[in-house]
């Protein structure tokens, strides 16, 4: 399956000769220095932590740490929660970004000691109480690290006064690989670890906020795709609470976890992947052995679910301790009812990782229900589906119905389901924003739109860092504008109003408001109401719940 979290079009060799050009912090880095070296420079800044004392980087006006350790390395507790690092003596060089997570993507082949952030502050130690901005990064559970150019936070955090930390933390099998029904009370957790890694951040955070000028009760998490699925999983995670005040999501939800059946049955194929018998007494112990690089080629093994683009799934777990209840089903949970919440999507998601086969931009009549079919998530008839989209689009080609339809049935819908269970929730809720990205890319004649990820450079400012792929024009830079600033000011005011778009009302049931970021931003009631309504006859069942 294509890496959600790189743009349709682009080239994967470049995009990672780059992340490694930009991974040298402005030429900060000299070859051979490890961890602990002593480069001091004229630009060098130091901070405190309660581990030891680490070493940024003072660049265009801001201060910036890469690979600031807040979790000791996992090899030593695979599959279980994280532990604090290791106090260290003497300065730990954080200008450098740390190793991603195991992978199989981009960002592989990684490393199980991960647990690293980055941070960047317009002051230390200033007493400035500045809101504090973590992302957390897309790529599902599977792939991804926070060290990506587009998640570079300078820009956003010269723009806005504010704090902005991006995180690394386990993934697939290393992060929510579900053991507990298998290897006792030791592995309970298992199948949440990467979430704990979050948990231990987020708690990273709020005890160095004010170290780095920020303010440890105004934390603003934010996230795209995967990362909006983490921070919505977070919001149902009584460890996670009043770690964070406000959340914005993009293209990324969770309704419902993985139930530890369903979890546990992916455990036992994991295993006999590996040649592992899931009931000999040390199945565990040997799984605990392996190299990483056989766990990586494990997760390989193809899924039991219907959907056909997948290796095994790997995502949060209803074990009924760590995450006591499905994130967004059958309401918004109660503990997060007070946070300040944006739900947004792209207009046209799925050309971000549909779009790479050329076939799906000439389709016929005929051949488009079969090929829909396989790709939507939500099971009703594709003929039907069809003729109801040539009935609301009847200008539109077989091509756009695809595209169109697999993003609603599939990228769409489980924004609305939370929409919904946020508006519902009883007085004194915080409100809920919604939003969808409708101006779309300009780049190769506008062939993809609004695609999935596309609204990543616009909400960090980031519209000329390398890896973008929306052009860096006028129009590019005006939604970069619109889009940071909703930010910003959701993360300073818990509103996400601002002059420069048109007043945003909070969702309703009666209404549905929505802004529709375009040129100019528009605020809409229901947009897209008829396809909602065709969706919304089956039942909503996230991936990998079953």
């Amino acid at each position: 399956m294509p890496d959600p979290t790189f743009p349709a079009g682009g080239d994967p060799a470049d995009f990672r000769r780059r992340r490694l050009l930009q991974a040298a912090g402005a030429g900060a880095v000299l070859a051979g220095i490890g961890p602990l070296a002593f480069a001091a420079s004229a630009s060098s800044v130091v901070a405190t932590t309660r581990s030891g004392r680490v070493r940024g980087v003072f660049e265009q006006g801001v201060h910036a740490f890469r690979g600031i350790r807040y979790g000791a390395d996992t090899a030593a507790t695979r599959f279980r929660p994280p532990r604090s690092p290791q106090p260290w003596r003497g300065v730990a060089e954080a200008i450098a970004y740390g190793a991603s997570a195991p992978q199989r993507g981009h960002d592989g082949p990684g490393s199980e000691d991960c647990l690293f952030l980055n941070l960047w502050t317009p002051g230390l130690r200033d007493g400035g109480r500045r809101p504090v901005l973590v992302y957390f990064h897309g790529g599902g559970y599977d792939t991804g690290s926070g060290s990506d150019p587009l998640y570079d936070g300078g820009r956003l955090c010269r723009r806005g006064d504010v704090v902005v930390v991006t995180v690394n933390h386990r993934l697939n099998a290393f992060g929510y690989l579900y053991l507990g029904l298998l290897g006792g009370s030791e592995y309970a957790a298992s199948g949440n670890a990467g979430q704990l890694d979050l948990v231990q951040a987020l708690r990273w955070v709020r005890d160095h906020a004010a170290e780095f000028g920020g303010d440890p009760g105004n934390v603003t998490v934010f996230g795209q795709s995967g990362g909006g699925a983490k921070i919505a999983t977070l919001m149902a995670m009584p460890s996670a609470r009043g770690l964070f005040h406000r959340a914005w999501t993009m293209s990324g939800q969770q309704v419902t976890a993985a139930g530890p059946r369903a979890a546990t049955q992916r455990a036992q194929l994991f295993l006999q992947a590996l040649g592992i018998d899931p009931a000999a007494p040390d199945a565990l112990p040997r799984l605990g052995a392996l190299p990483v690089e056989r766990i990586l080629e494990a997760t390989a093994v193809r899924d039991f679910s219907r959907i056909e683009d997948t290796r095994l799934y790997f995502g949060p777990v209803m074990d009924g301790e760590t995450l006591p209840r499905h994130p967004f089903w059958p309401d918004a949970p109660a503990q997060s009812a007070a946070i300040p919440m944006v739900v947004g999507n792209t207009r046209d998601e799925t050309r971000a990782f549909l779009g790479n086969d050329p076939q799906n931009f000439a389709l016929s009549w005929e051949a488009l229900p079969a090929r829909l079919e396989r790709q939507q998530y939500v099971d009703l008839r594709a003929d039907l589906v069809v003729a109801e989209y040539r009935r609301l689009y009847p200008h539109y080609t077989p091509s756009e119905v695809f595209f169109v339809a697999t993003t609603a049935g599939r990228s769409w819908r489980g924004a609305v389901e939370e929409l919904e269970a946020r508006a519902r929730q009883a007085e004194p809720a915080a409100p809920t924003w919604a939003y969808q990205l409708d101006w779309g890319s300009p780049l190769d004649d506008g062939k993809w739109r609004a695609f999935h990820t596309l609204d990543i450079p616009l909400v960090f400012d980031n519209v000329r860092q390398p890896g973008s792929r929306t052009g860096d024009g006028p129009g590019a830079q005006k939604m970069a504008d619109a889009m940071s600033n909703a930010l910003l000011a959701l993360a300073r005011h818990g509103d996400p109003n601002h002059a420069g778009i048109p007043g945003w009302e909070p969702y309703s049931m009666a209404r549905r408001q929505t802004l529709l970021f375009d040129l100019p931003p528009a605020l809409a009631d229901d947009p897209r109401g008829g396809e909602r309504r065709l969706w919304q006859q089956a039942p909503f069942i996230q991936r990998g719940t079953m």
